[in-house]
């Protein structure tokens, strides 16, 4: 009887896991259905990070995000220009919180995952990222993420001036000649800065750049199976772009599941959201795929 009631409990926790895990997916969903401002950018990053964490509870973390806010609120009550609010984020965040990039295991998982890096107070520069970007707009402040290659910054405005902020860095600001240092140190001597990387993303763009980190380490690893569902994540929160689809379906492909790759693109493309653009790629990828199975 002892067994029995244990294996029952044990499938009462899988299925608890699996309605909980079917909760966060219809989260996400309900956020690609959302404008662009209204993404609240941490707690979907939470979201995300929740389902490599099942049955971690989401409100400690929530927590910690009220609190963060809280404390810049009070650290910036008194700060005017941009420098003074730099410095005053940079002493809460890479101060007090410890909140540092992490040079030792970059390539770590764990540093784009959001509820690890609250735990470990380390992580990626979009990870990382996305926490100033909530502290910031915590006290309304005038703070996007930027385009640049490779290495996510933010860019912080007040009173007329503006700064790019290297948050991997502790909060260094960066002038022109630092970031044409960076981006050759990350693209080689030739690369040369142009307007694009200095564009503001969105929200849906910071959070695409975030589990696309995770994505590229899990295909180089041949875990084609784990980056399918980093990519099913992805499209929950965009499903409007139609790259996403594409790469979803090569991913179906090169596991073998050509009818399954041609059903997605095929569904895709009877949708409203194919008219905006890349439909001759997909186009031509359900073709090919259709001549695999003819």
């Amino acid at each position: 009887m002892i067994q029995t009631r244990r294996r029952g409990g044990e499938r009462s926790k899988e299925t608890l896991k699996v309605s909980e895990r079917e909760g966060v997916l219809e989260a996400l969903r309900e956020v690609g259905t959302r404008k662009d401002q209204d993404i609240d950018v941490a707690d979907t990053a939470l979201l995300l990070a929740s389902l490599d964490r099942p049955g971690e509870p989401l409100e400690p973390y929530r927590r910690q995000l009220a609190d963060l806010g809280s404390e810049v609120r009070a650290a910036t009550a008194r700060t005017h220009s941009v420098d003074m609010q730099v410095a005053a984020l940079a002493d809460v965040l890479a101060g007090r919180w410890s909140l540092r990039g992490d040079d030792e295991t970059y390539d770590d998982p764990r540093n784009a995952n959001l509820m690890h890096v609250l735990d470990r107070r380390r992580g990626l520069p979009v990870a990382l990222g996305i926490l100033w970007l909530h502290a910031g707009r915590a006290y309304g402040a005038d703070i996007t993420g930027l385009a640049f290659p490779s290495h996510f910054l933010v860019r912080l405005g007040a009173r007329g001036q503006r700064v790019i902020i290297d948050v991997f860095r502790g909060g260094r600001t960066l002038a022109a000649e630092d970031l044409r240092s960076l981006l050759k140190e990350t693209h080689g001597a030739e690369k040369e800065i142009e307007p694009q990387h200095y564009a503001a993303v969105g929200n849906r763009d910071v959070l695409i750049r975030l589990q696309n980190n995770i994505k590229l380490r899990t295909i180089a690893a041949d875990d084609l199976e784990r980056g399918l569902e980093v990519l099913r994540t992805m499209t929950l929160i965009a499903p409007e772009r139609g790259e996403l689809w594409w790469e979803t379906a090569v991913l179906q492909s090169r596991l073998g599941n050509l009818k399954t790759a041609i059903a997605t693109l095929e569904g895709f493309l009877a949708g409203p959201s194919a008219a905006d653009g890349g439909r001759g790629e997909l186009e031509e990828l359900l073709r090919r795929l259709r001549s695999k199975v003819n």
